[in-house]
């Protein structure tokens, strides 16, 4: 299977609103992965950011990805930043 990997940053002076925001941030998580569009997804443990995997195919791609990234709660309230969208072909382990 074919990923992509979305990074997202986030800015420490945010945290509140993030903390608000999260919620529907999960919920739309939860969507995307029933839709079998999210494949795994996590905060980094520092609170930079996160990261989220993506079934390239489901997503549409990468432009697929990043249009659909804009329904995320966490990206309409612009709380992530720095959005990196990369493809990933993972040959080895667990996503491959």
């Amino acid at each position: 299977m074919d990923l992509l990997a979305i990074r997202y940053r986030y800015e420490p002076s945010e945290s509140t609103r993030r903390d608000e925001h999260r919620p529907a941030h999960r919920e739309w998580l939860r969507g995307q992965l029933a839709d079998g569009v999210v494949v795994s997804a996590g905060a980094f443990g520092d609170g930079s950011g996160a990261l989220i995997l993506l079934d390239s195919g489901r997503a549409g791609g990468i432009e697929g990805a990043r249009a659909l990234l804009g329904s995320d709660p966490f990206v309409a309230q612009d709380l992530a930043h720095g959005i990196e969208v990369t493809a990933w072909s993972p040959v080895m382990g667990a996503f491959s």
